[in-house]
């Protein structure tokens, strides 16, 4: 797929994903604060969209900032996150991240890729979902979705997600990099599925390279 083609997938994306339900941190959480945005995006990995959005909600309730999240123990965070996967291990991230910002960031959520990656258990995709949508900066999150589909389009030969942030950042136009990941995600849950992916019904069929895809 040349940079053409691609510049035209993107823009029948942005018209064909309206259909569809937004992915729930950017649903939930994008007009709201970078904490929420930053224990939200914790919870959700490994973790379908309606659980998150019933478990964030859940955990919200009770602590919706750093300070009132510490004052609980463990096992209560587990207690309340209890149906997304990896909840044990989930909840010490939440509960480490909540005072290592107190401790060394005022209790802010750090608007800057390298702090914000120096919290234990935050990666690249998590930080960059926080700076874009908690700060409204600009930067390309590539989750499992992004890096699959952009590979499968075509556009990106990589085999590993920070490979696909690097090379997109040197093709996609910057007014596209923080929508591009809402995208994808939204394309890969409906239609471009990693398993039995619904090439004759999409719209970018004849667009497509469909690297490694079979029947």
């Amino acid at each position: 797929m040349d940079k053409k083609v691609f510049f035209k997938v993107v823009k029948i994306l942005i018209k064909e994903t309206k259909r569809f339900k937004k992915p729930v941190v950017g649903k939930l959480f994008e007009k709201d604060d970078p904490y929420k945005i930053l224990i939200s995006t914790i919870i959700s990995l490994r973790t379908k969209d309606k659980i998150t959005e019933e478990v964030s909600l859940k955990l919200f309730k009770v602590a919706d900032n750093p300070y009132s999240m510490v004052k609980l123990n463990t096992t209560d965070i587990e207690n309340l996150i209890k149906k997304s996967g990896f909840y044990r291990n989930k909840a010490k991230v939440i509960k480490n991240v909540s005072q290592t910002l107190i401790e060394r960031f005022n209790g802010k959520v750090p608007d800057d890729m390298e702090k914000l990656l120096s919290l234990k258990g935050v990666g690249r995709k998590t930080a960059n979902l926080v700076l874009s949508l908690g700060y409204g900066k600009i930067g390309i999150c590539v989750d499992t979705h992004v890096h699959r589909i952009s590979n499968r389009f075509g556009i990106v030969k990589t085999k590993n997600p920070y490979e696909t942030e690097i090379e997109l950042m040197k093709i996609l136009p910057k007014k596209y990099w923080i929508v591009y990941n809402e995208l994808l995600v939204i394309w890969g849950q409906n239609i471009c599925k990693p398993v039995n992916p619904k090439c004759k019904e999409c719209v970018l069929n004849t667009l497509c390279d469909r690297v490694k895809v079979g029947k």
